[in-house]
């Protein structure tokens, strides 16, 4: 018979660590048996790169603003939006994929561990950035060929501390949203209602510069956005330099989003049994 005392004793380091291996390793394993998934990841970016850029080189054209030296194409210009358009995606595709563990009763099994309840959703949380930094990474091999590359292969390293807190905040919101949704038909609307509102009202596909030339109000949202300032950090760390406003506001909305996750899943305080979930 156990001691009640080593029972409830703190977890020692190699147990948390087993733990976000085994909350990780369920969450590839997904990954793999859904090629679906990986799939659509690449095609919508991979849509907007080759199709819509072709269409829009001439139009739209592209002054020397940072992180910039010179006159770039266009493509070159949206490469960044697209790579935080994945991890959007995926932060919105892990979140649904909760409400289909809350209804299929799989959720329960996770959150009734012993592990505290913020460590387990973190590590939910940690296990779809790295997913979504797996999926950008396929997509920039695949834009090389085309030339859309860094100034120097250093720029593939220092991007990726920014895919981590942007895929960070971003999967942070999509676990908020996932909180706030009680059944799954409902999950698509809510997706759409705030993947296409984020990505376009943002500098994924035009600089900031002319939406202030064509309306002053829509530029402030786009400035308040906070996919904008994720896709200014991923575009500034691919060429090797920090955004650092943009680093402070990423960081701070990933703060609030993870905390406020965390609070919803907490069926003391949470907004799951308020609404009876």
């Amino acid at each position: 018979m156990s001691d009640p005392e080593t029972s409830l004793a703190p977890f020692t380091l190699r147990q948390y660590a087993i733990c976000l291996w085994g909350v990780v390793w369920r969450e590839g394993l997904r990954f793999l048996h859904q090629r679906e998934r990986f799939v659509s990841a690449l095609v919508r970016p991979l849509v907007w790169l080759f199709i819509f850029a072709a269409g829009f080189r001439q139009v739209l054209g592209i002054s020397i603003i940072p992180p910039y030296e010179t006159y770039v194409l266009y493509e070159v210009y949206i490469a960044p939006g697209l790579m935080a358009m994945i991890q959007l995606f995926n932060g919105m595709q892990s979140s649904l994929s909760m409400v289909y563990d809350r209804e299929m009763g799989n959720m329960r099994t996770l959150l009734v561990s012993p592990f505290p309840r913020w460590f387990l959703l973190s590590a939910k949380l940690f296990a779809g950035g790295a997913v979504s930094i797996l999926q950008v990474y396929a997509f920039l091999l695949i834009a090389w060929f085309w030339e859309i590359e860094p100034p120097t292969y250093w720029g593939y390293l220092t991007v990726l501390p920014a895919l981590a807190l942007s895929g960070l905040m971003l999967g942070a919101l999509g676990m908020l949203l996932s909180s706030l949704i009680k059944q799954l038909e409902n999950f698509a609307g809510v997706m759409n209602f705030v993947i296409f509102p984020m990505f376009f009202a943002s500098s994924a596909l035009y600089p900031l510069w002319r939406v202030q030339e064509s309306s002053p109000w829509l530029y402030r949202l786009c400035a308040l956005n906070p996919f904008t300032h994720a896709v200014e950090l991923i575009r500034f760390a691919f060429y090797q330099k920090i955004e650092w406003t943009s680093f402070a506001v990423v960081a701070a909305y990933a703060s609030v989003f993870l905390v406020a996750a965390i609070v919803a899943y907490d069926p003391a305080r949470g907004m799951i049994m308020r609404r009876g979930g």
